[in-house]
This record gives structure tokens, sequence and C-alpha cells, in this order.
């Protein structure tokens, strides 16, 4: 057959290249990456195992044997490269089934926990949940009309819509962290970190900022101050100043409108990839919370009348930024929204397809599992998830544990005939296209929309533009109509499929000139292996099919260049392409239109979408080289063809401005429901933490807190706001679920905090001045104690030993200690009485893995129990977010019931002393039986259930909580709440610890990691989503490592991170 010629001739083409793969240089594999040079033998390895099956390379084979040659070396090296190729599709094949596989198990999953989850909510909907929630899914005019958009921005829709924006001061926080980030002059392209997203997110920005009713946006990022780049990342700010604004300028306010905020973290001299990031996100969280929490008392002074001003939102995009967003979001108590731009799941499934890396390998290589799981923890703490296209909610989210879109219409469906959810919770999923910004566009003459304008231009012979004489130096007749592509020299953008395309179509290749932009290079081999790969088969293409004079590839051009580039396309009647195997969006295509370019794209992803509303172009199959080819002869070739595209691209274009995109978000975001920090701090509590304090003020007064701890703004107080929101009726579902507190523990707590308030009048007479405000605020240094050890007894050790050799010490100000531990508050109270321990020695208890926070009361006269401790209902109100409630533990008591039946009654009990109202706590007799965190949290997802699952005491417990409470959370809630400075805490930690360990390791506090500690639990971290090196900052300065727990390794620990002096 045609194919087996063809495979043939390129073995025998390999051969005459270079050395046989039977080398022992190449032998090692087949597919290493190589720099610097074409590679004919990778790049045929990788046309075979695309394109054929077994049989057909089996066939090869035996015809490559049966041939003569001339010398038996060459015989050899041909065979054995067959068989090896050979072997490589048939690895091919077995990935590919073992990904079915995958995938029938994950559809088998979703449907067994959709089941379940439709058998709690009982009641019949079937009307409801057959259709789909049109509506909620938008793009930014709200709906289509025959396949269009319908137009809805008149001027005078959009003056009505800003009258009633115009007197809120809203304050958005949007974090975009990889790459290099500026307002002017992008460097987009210069490696696969900087590229659209970067574009995105800045415009985005300016031109939120420009919208009525915004006051603030800040754009996140990384700080970068590498020698490597430009100095201009390393500014701590930048004003994005805008394009046109609504806002008149009398009405702007000192710190009014949108910026770059340069937030440091990470190897500080160093412009690291995405995938080197993860270990340090929570040192950016802890830096962002402080420029929050500053800029919010800022603005309070100038819009808030005093009372600080919070985030109506805080927007992540991307993975990485996402799990920032969401340990914002819950430390803060304020709105998440999420756009993922590229899904780590869906690229773990191309990658496998193609069959050339295993799981493992994808996930040494791309951290692939570390980000999907930050997608899932995106899920769990959004309430909105942004996508710029149907296909990515249909064909990509889809994918995720997290999301279901049968059983989110089942919840929407419920919520709109007020319907118990059962405390399942499912973010609101919309689709609103990227905008884009005009001001710099000029306008087509009218002449230009029929191709008249360019008859009697000389222009484009005689360019004045630098930017055209570049690229127009490369053609023999610049006067030919010019293809587009604008692309980074990436696989996935399928370059060389458009370049074989022209140069085999020689119609084409005499009516067109092509244009390849395809970023910025100095040298190819300064690109990456990747990068370069693509760039040297494009050159090598370019030679095989003579398209010198034909092609254009320039090496530089810059941001500002990329509008003339268009116009040049357009002048010489051309067209635009994207022919990339799959495109998330395609912002150049709306770029492209917007110049009067008719476009050639994908049908794979988001130009179906930009298509449907733009009617400008042409989809083609991005696999079918000819079908490339004649779309763009077509266009090309037919003026009139080419003249309606470019009348329609014009016509419709407005669809996707940015004042489009911005109303429908703010409109998105003002149907959530206000959350934010639920306290009230006045200018006197500031001033107080002034005050002089004695070393031996603690938070074991607390009985004076309950002056600040507002039980008035509990949730079972407030009303439901904006009832569009599926969100909003969701966490009045969570209130009516909640769990009666018949909890010994949780009764206590009650009656300690009624002490507490009943002697709060004699208090205020007695300690007015050390009472207003905690002593927390006042600490110089504050020592966490996060040790999970194997046994009670040695944690009581290693408690007190802690203490008595802290304490020993010399420090520029009074010292404060906190517990951090799995424990219950009355195991804690067990536990302080076994080692000879008063609660008094302590500011506060993290209990339950984070679930709960308690402070140490001079009172208890009043708790039935009357154990001294009171806890922070406002932190239970903090993380009360998405708490499935009684839901929740109806689901954890059927599986439960399911694992007992399957693995032996009582594996699994309810262990009632450490259950609370925000923790739900079980005993393990077997750890080695049990369902590992990762297991047992997807069954949760999978059911809409949203919670942290934690494993502490070597696999022996199991506790169960808010997704917003973790111990790390904890003690953000204190900065939050107390003002209690991050980097003046010091957290000890073992060597491993429970599953929420890592959590514990990373920001701007000191960690001394205690070697030798904890180490049993190592079996706890076995079964991981993803390894614990890809999380943990090794290279952090805020991290030491102690030999042991003696008095003398303690304070050398203490030396090393700078707290006492040696």
């Amino acid at each position: 057959m045609a194919g087996n010629d063809w495979v043939n001739g390129y073995l025998e083409a390999i051969l005459d290249v270079g050395p046989g793969l039977d080398d022992a240089k190449s032998s090692s594999s087949l597919l290493l990456r190589e720099r610097g040079r074409f590679s004919p033998t990778r790049y045929f390895v990788e046309e075979v195992i695309t394109r054929y099956d077994e049989t057909d390379l089996h066939r090869s084979w035996v015809r490559a044997a049966a041939t003569a040659r001339s010398a038996e070396e060459r015989n050899t090296r041909l065979e054995n490269m067959c068989w090896r190729i050979w072997n490589l599709a048939r690895k091919k094949k077995q990935l590919e089934g073992e990904e079915a596989q995958r995938t029938a198990s994950r559809r088998l999953e979703r449907e067994m926990g959709r089941r379940e989850a439709t058998e709690d909510m009982s009641e019949d909907l079937s009307e409801g949940e057959s259709r789909d929630a049109v509506g909620d899914i938008l793009a930014p005019s709200d709906s289509f009309k025959g396949g269009r958009m319908r137009r809805v921005n008149s001027t005078d829709v959009m003056e009505n819509w800003a009258a009633h924006q115009k007197e809120k001061k809203f304050y958005i926080v949007l974090i975009s962290l990889h790459g290099l980030i500026r307002g002017e002059n992008m460097e987009l392209g210069r490696d696969s970190d900087t590229g659209g997203q970067i574009k995105y997110v800045v415009e985005l920005a300016r031109a939120l900022g420009s919208m009525p009713g915004v006051y603030r946006v800040d754009l996140l990022t990384r700080q970068v101050s590498a020698p490597d780049v430009d100095w201009s990342y390393g500014e701590p700010t930048e004003m994005l100043n805008p394009v046109n604004s609504d806002n008149p300028q009398e009405e702007l306010g000192e710190s009014s409108g949108a910026y770059i905020v340069r937030i440091p973290f990470g190897p500080k001299d160093k412009y690291i990839p995405k995938e080197l990031l993860w270990p340090h996100i929570p040192e950016f969280v802890d830096g962002a919370l402080n420029h929050i929490i500053q800029l919010s008392k800022a603005l309070g002074e100038q819009i808030g009348g005093g009372e600080q001003v919070w985030p109506v939102a805080i927007h992540g995009h991307y993975a990485d930024a996402g799990d920032s967003a969401a340990l914002l979001s819950g430390a803060l108590n304020v709105p998440m929204l999420f756009t993922g731009h590229s899904l780590g799941r869906d690229k773990l499934e191309q990658l496998l397809k193609q069959g050339r890396q295993s799981r493992e390998e994808i996930n040494t290589t791309y951290k692939i599992m570390r980000r999907i799981e930050a997608e899932e923890l995106s899920l769990d703490s959004s309430e909105i998830v942004i996508t710029s296209t149907r296909q990515e909610i249909d064909s990509q989210w889809n994918l995720y544990d997290g999301f279901d879109p049968i059983l989110e219409r089942k919840l929407r469906a419920r919520i709109k005939r007020g319907v118990s959810c059962h405390g399942r919770f499912m973010p609101r999923t919309v689709v609103i296209p990227p905008g884009m910004e005009f001001h710099h566009i000029i306008p087509p003459a009218d002449g230009d929309a029929d191709g008249e304008g360019e008859r009697n231009d000389d222009s484009s012979a005689n360019p004045d533009l630098p930017i055209w004489s570049e690229i127009m130096r490369f053609f023999t007749n610049p006067r030919k109509p010019m293809i587009l592509l604008l692309a980074r020299a990436d696989p996935k953008k399928n370059i060389t499929t458009l370049v074989k395309a022209f140069g085999e179509c020689r119609p084409l290749r005499d009516l067109a000139n092509l244009t390849l932009i395809m970023g910025n290079r100095d040298d190819i081999d300064e690109m990456s292996s990747t990068n370069a790969s693509v760039l040297l088969s494009i050159l090598k293409l370019i030679d095989r099919y003579d398209l010198y004079g034909h092609v254009a590839y320039p090496k530089h051009h810059k941001q500002s260049d990329v509008p003339d580039i268009y116009r040049l396309a357009a002048k010489t009647k051309g067209v635009f392409i994207n022919p990339a195997f799959i495109e998330p969006f395609g912002l150049t295509l709306i770029e492209a239109a917007a110049h009067g370019l008719p476009i050639v794209a994908t049908k794979n992803g988001g130009p179906v979408d930009i298509y449907r509303v733009l009617d400008n172009g042409l989809l083609i199959d991005p696999h079918d080289q000819q079908s490339i080819a004649d779309a763009l002869l077509n266009l090309v070739s037919d003026k009139h063809l080419w003249a309606r595209c470019r009348h329609n691209g014009l016509k419709n274009i407005h669809l996707f401005s940015w004042p489009e995109h911005c109303k429908t978000y703010l409109t998105r975001i003002t149907s959530c429901k206000p959350r934010q920090p639920q306290w009230r701090r006045t200018a006197a509590e500031f001033d107080s933490s002034g005050s002089d304090s004695s070393p031996g003020d603690s938070l074991r007064d607390i009985n004076d807190i309950s002056l600040n701890l507002k039980l008035s703004m509990s949730m079972d107080g407030e009303k439901l706001e904006g009832a569009g929101s599926l969100d909003n009726a969701l966490e009045n579902d969570a209130a009516e679920g909640k769990v009666k507190e018949e909890n010994v523990d949780v009764t206590m707590s009650k009656g300690a905090l009624e002490g507490s308030q009943k002697a709060g009048a004699t208090d205020r007479e007695d300690n007015a001045g050390a009472g207003q405000f905690p002593a927390l605020r006042k600490r110089k240094h504050v020592f966490v104690i996060a040790v999970d050890c194997d046994t009670t007894s040695e944690f009581c050790e290693i408690v007190e030993k802690f203490i008595e050799t802290v304490t020993k010490e010399k420090y520029a100000g009074p010292i404060g200690f906190i517990l951090a531990t799995s424990y219950s508050i009355s195991e804690i109270q067990s536990l302080l009485v076994t080692g000879g321990l008063s609660p008094s020695q302590f500011d506060g208890f993290i209990c339950s893995s984070g679930g709960e926070l308690y402070y140490p009361s001079s009172s208890c006269e009043d708790s039935p129990s009357g154990l001294p401790f009171v806890v922070d209902l406002d932190y239970r109100s903090h993380t009360e977010y998405r708490w499935g409630g009684e839901g929740l533990r109806k689901t954890l008591v059927r599986w439960v019931a399911s694992f007992n039946e399957k693995k032996g009654d009582g594996q699994v009990a309810a262990d009632e002393s450490g259950t609370t109202k925000h923790c739900y706590a079980y005993s393990v007799k077997d750890p080695a039986s049990i369902y590992p965190v990762k297991e047992l949290r997807k069954i949760l997802r999978i059911q809409a259930l949203r919670c942290n699952v934690v494993y502490s005491q070597n696999g022996t417990r199991l506790k169960v909580i808010p997704v917003l409470a973790s111990r790390s959370q904890a003690l953000r809630y204190l900065y939050v709440r107390w003002g209690l400075d991050l980097s003046n805490i010091v957290a000890f930690v073992g060597e491993l610890g429970d599953t929420d360990y890592e959590g514990l390791l990373g920001g701007v506090h000191k960690t001394v990691i205690l070697k030798g500690v904890g180490t049993s639990a190592r079996k706890l971290h076995a079964n991981r989503n993803f390894p614990l090196e890809h999380v943990l900052p090794v290279d952090s300065p805020n991290v030491v490592q102690s030999e042991g727990c003696s008095d003398e390794d303690i304070r050398s620990s203490l030396v090393k991170l700078k707290i006492i002096k040696g």
C-alpha cells in the first residue's frame, strides 16, 4: 500500500542521514529531544506512531528486511530500526488501552456518585433536570438568535447599565503568576509561559479599571529581578493607564485605577518556569494577603468611611493562580472566581494519546498531577468558573471529579424550586468570551471593504513601517495576498502541517505568500528543545519544497508591531489562519477580524464559537492537510467570498469588546452572595495595639475577646441575597443542614463563651486596656507546635521540651505559643493535664486539623465540663462556606457502612469524642486497608460535597473538615483577625506528619523540621496524587532542619533562623 512505500522511503532517508539507532548514544531513547539540529529519525517516528498501526509497520518491516543490500551492516541497522519503531507503536496502543480503561472507570464512578447524590435528593425534578439551564451559560450578550449573537451594546443600553453601577466602589483582585507581565510592550512568545494569557489578564485588568462602579483593580503576579529579564519586571507596582474611561476624572480617588502588583516569592534572582513554582505558592499567598489587608485599610479611609474595603472577588487565572486564589479566598472569606485558560486533565489525555511518554514521565516533566489537584481545589472553592467557550465546559471541565454538568443542572433545578440540596455545591459555569482593545485599531477605509482600497495604494510595495520591511524582505513578490499565522513554535499549534499544505499546493504557492510570526528568538540553540525542534522542522520543510521567496519567518517583533502586521495582511487581501490541533479560545482570530482579515481556523475548540458569531471565514480539520490548502485557496482566490467574510467580521466584532465582557463579568460578580470577614474593628482597637503589654499577657484572658466576637453576625441570622445565584441558595441550604451540637466538646465551648460574655462587664472595667485587643498582636514571636507524633506520650514530652527550651532564651519582645494538632479540644485538655501543662501557657489551640479554633479562658464557671476554653465563633463563620453539614454526614455514614461491609465490621467507626460542629471524626482499625486521601476526596467530590479530608495519628484517625479549614489556613485567619504577623511565626513540625503536613512548610513563616520525628507516617504519603517533593520548598531560607529535639538542637535552629543570637 502507498503508506508502506512512504514508510520505506523514510527509513532509507534516515539511514542516509547519519548513524543508526543501534549506536550506543542513541540506544537509550528513540525520542530524546535533540537540541540545535533537525532529527529526521524523531520526526519519522512521531509521524509513524501517529498515523500507522502495527500491521502497516510489520508489512513495511518485512519488505525492508527482504530488500537486498550491499552491506550487511545496513541491513542490520534497517531491521533494528523497524523493530524499535514497531515496539513503540505497540507501546502506544497499550497506553491508549490503559487510558480507555481509566476513562471507563471514571465514567462508572461518576454515574454511581451521581446516583447516590440523586437518591439523597429524592424529589421528582424530571422536568427541570431535563432542560439545560439556558441563561446560566452566557456569551457576552446573554443569548443567541439563529446561531448569531444578538447586538446589545447600543449606547443607550450601556449608559443605562453604567448609571446603575455608578454608585458602587468595587475592589477586584486578579491573579496570574507565571510568565512575564507588564502593561506595555509585552514580550509575548518569549517562552511558553508568556503567551496569550498574559495579554488577556493585562487587558482585563485595564478594562475593569475603566468600568463604572469599579474603584480599584489589582493584578497580582510574581516579582522577577533576574539578570536575564528586563528590569521592569522587578518593579513592585505598575499602573495600567486606561485606554478610555467611563469614570469622570474628578471621581477617581487617590488609590483608584488598575495596577500590576508584583509579589516577591520563590528564588529571588531567578526566572523559573511555571512547573517549578508550586513549592512557592504559600509564600505568594502570604505576601498577597499582606498586600490586600494593607490596601483594604487604605481604601477604607478613602471610600469606606473608616471600615476596611475587602475585595468583592478574587479571580485566579490558570491552575497555579487558582490554587493561590482558593487559599486567599479562604483566608479572607471573600468570593472566588476561576478561569482555567488551559486545563491539566485535557493536556494529560492528549499527551497519553501521543504515546511518547508514560504517565510517570509526564508527571515528572509537567508536574501535571499537582496542577490537576489545584484545578480540583479551584472547583471546590469557586463560586463562578468563567470559560471562553461552551466546548471548554462540555469537553474539558467535564473530565474533573468536582464538576458534573448533569448534576449541576439537577442542583440548579432544585434551587429554582426552593428544594434542599443536602449540602451539595457546584460552581456556576459562565461563558464570557475574552474582549479586545480597539483603541489601537485604525478602521479600514470604506473602499477597503470591497478590496478597492489596495489597488491604487503603493504602500504595500514601499512600506514605511519597519515591521513591514522586516517581513516583506523575505518575498520575491510582496504584492501577493499574505497568509498570516501568529503563534508560538509549539507542536500543538500545528504549524508544520500548514507549511506542508502550502508547499504541496502549487496554485496556493503561486497565488499567495505565507508569513509565520512565531515569537521572538535570538539563536535557535537558546530556544527550548520543543520550540527549537518545531522551528527546525519548519526550516527543513521550507527547504524541501523550495519555498524561499514565498515564506517569511522574522526573528523579532514588538507587541506594538502586531496591529501593523494584521494591517499589512489586510492590505494585501490576505487571510489569517489558526490551524492548532485544539484552541481553547483563539483571541488572535478576533484581533484579525477587527483589522478586516477573513479567518481560517481549527474546528476544535473556541474558534467554533467565534465563527458562529462573526461568520467571517472557514473552519478546517487541523489533521487534514488538503482541507487546510482548499480553505486558504478558496478565500484567497474568491474575491466575493473574501469581501463578504471581511464585511461580516467588521460588522460583528463589537460583540467581543472589553466593555461588553466587563459588563457581563460585573453582573455575575454582583449576583454572588457578598462574603467578607465577619467582624468589625474600630479605630480604638488599632490604637490600643500600641499600648504597653507585659510579656505575660496571653489569650488566656480571652473572656475579654467576647467584646469583639460579634455573635449577631453569625450565618444563622443572615438573609439570602442575590437570588439568581446557585451558591447563594446553597449557602442557606447548608445552614438548614447544620449538625446539632450534641457533642460534649461543643456544649462545653458554647458554655465557656457564654460565661466569658457574662464576665465581660467586670473585665471591661478591670482590664480595658489589655482586653480591648488580644495579646497575640503584640507578640514579637509566636511559636506554633505542630508536631504530629506517633504516640501521645511523645507528643507531651516534645511540647514540654519546646516550652522549657524556648522560654529560657532572650527575645526582643514578648513571645507566645499556639498548639496546632489533629486532636479535639477535650483530647488536648487531657494531654495538657497528663503533661503537667496549663492552658494559660498557650495563646491559642488549632484543633481537629484546623476545623476548630479555641483560646484559653480565665473564666469557666458556666462551662458544663469546667474546661477553660472558648471557641472562636468568628472562625466557625469564616469556614462555614460550602460545609455540607447533615448532607455530608449522611454520605459519610453510608460510606462507612459500605466500607465495613467490604473490609470487615468495625474497620471504620465514628469517633464521637473527636466530632465537633465543623469536624466529623472517625477511628480506623487497620490503616493499611483504608482508602488513600485522594480516593476518599474523589468520592466526595463526585457527589458535589466540598471538604478537606485528613488522616492523622499514623492513619488511625480520619477527619473531615470544611474546605476552607486547615492548620495553615487557621494561622492566616489569625493574621487577618488579630494582626498576627506571619513572618514572626516559627512552626515546629516533624520530618513527616499527617496528610495535611505539607501546608505547614511553605509561606513567609519560619519552619523547623525535627529530624526523626513522625517518620512512621511515611506510609500515609506513599499513595499520593503527586510526590511530596513537588510541593516542598527545599531551597527556602525560611526552612531549617534540626537534628533532634534536644535543647541544643532547638536553640541551634532558632539561631539559623535569626530568631535569637548565637
